[in-house]
């Protein structure tokens, strides 16, 4: 069911559905949360992404636990990302020297690794020099505690700074970026997709059903359901909940149906058909959503059949932007 992709301009090889976890030990306990990683690994993916900042450390606890008891940790590239504020110190988030040697030490224990195979800035810091950051990074792959680097919410001009410094000193340099991309925000398109593509960085997304907007779970005038994420987080109302995306989400749940497939499977599949896109991020919460959306895998749209597809312009988006939120 999967297939395999270098990342970017590096040897390294990912499914085409990386396993994204910032539901583990939030809205998928921990049992839950092995299933979701057993299914996955079962339709032969090998790509599972974490953050410090997700659930406080708890997603990587969860992730770590599941990879000792599994004993497969040689099978899979794991994905973890440092920034998040973990604690009420001054240093205690950010992308400091300080604040990324101690954070990359943590992760090791929570995942209960000896490497990092990709680790990655969470976003821009811009109370910290670039070289600082990467500097930092670049000990860390040198001390073989990471393998690969790479970035996730920076704006092009952003990443084009960070690949200058790396170039310029002999750095070890990003492979990958992870951005937000989905058919109600092609922001990418306009300048961070050229950019990785001139470069040679894989592309890895995320919130491809649009923080479940393009399930078709959200109605116009009424209320939300409980415990979704646009109810429980207000970055993703404001990111997502606006009437244009309403109007959008009705036209693409209406194509949904008259293909014979679910929206979820459907909003997977027009993210694939994007061929920048090295590989998108998927989250569930139970087993039901992640086989849902992963039949999205067997949907292969031709490019005019993509074009028809309701979709935002290419380039705009609804809402607020990621790259100038908080957290993902």
């Amino acid at each position: 069911m999967m297939e395999y992709r270098r990342l970017g301009k590096s040897g390294l090889k990912v499914s085409t559905v990386c396993l994204g976890t910032m539901t583990f030990g939030r809205e998928a306990d921990e049992e839950m949360s092995y299933k979701l990683m057993d299914r996955y690994i079962d339709l032969g993916g090998n790509f599972i992404d974490t953050a410090d900042a997700y659930s406080t450390g708890i997603s990587e606890e969860v992730v770590g636990r599941w990879l000792k008891q599994r004993g497969n940790r040689q099978n899979i590239v794991l994905a973890t990302k440092v920034y998040g504020v973990m604690g009420p110190g001054p240093n205690d988030g950010g992308l400091s020297r300080l604040h990324i040697q101690q954070g990359v030490e943590q992760s090791l224990r929570r995942l209960q690794t000896d490497v990092i195979d990709l680790y990655q800035i969470h976003r821009w810091d811009p109370n910290t020099p670039p070289a600082e950051t990467l500097e930092a990074l670049n000990d860390l792959v040198r001390q073989g505690k990471v393998r690969y680097i790479g970035c996730s919410n920076l704006a092009a001009w952003q990443l084009s700074q960070f690949l200058h410094i790396s170039e310029r000193n002999h750095w070890s340099h990003f492979i990958s970026i992870q951005p937000i991309f989905n058919a109600l925000n092609r922001s990418i398109e306009s300048e961070i997709l050229p950019l990785c593509v001139d470069q040679g960085l894989g592309v890895i997304t995320y919130n491809p059903l649009a923080g479940g907007m393009l399930t078709g779970k959200y109605h116009r005038g009424e209320a939300m359901p409980s415990g979704v994420r646009l109810e429980a987080f207000q970055t993703y109302y404001e990111r997502y909940y606006t009437d244009t995306a309403l109007d959008m989400v009705e036209a693409f749940v209406e194509a949904a149906r008259q293909r014979g497939v679910s929206p979820a499977q459907l909003a997977l599949a027009w993210v694939l058909a994007e061929p920048r896109i090295t590989c998108p991020i998927v989250g569930a919460r139970n087993l039901d959503q992640l086989n849902d959306t992963l039949q999205g895998l067997q949907i292969h749209l031709t490019p005019e059949e993509r074009q028809a597809i309701p979709a935002m312009p290419a380039g705009r988006w609804v809402g607020r932007d990621p790259v100038y939120d908080r957290e993902h």
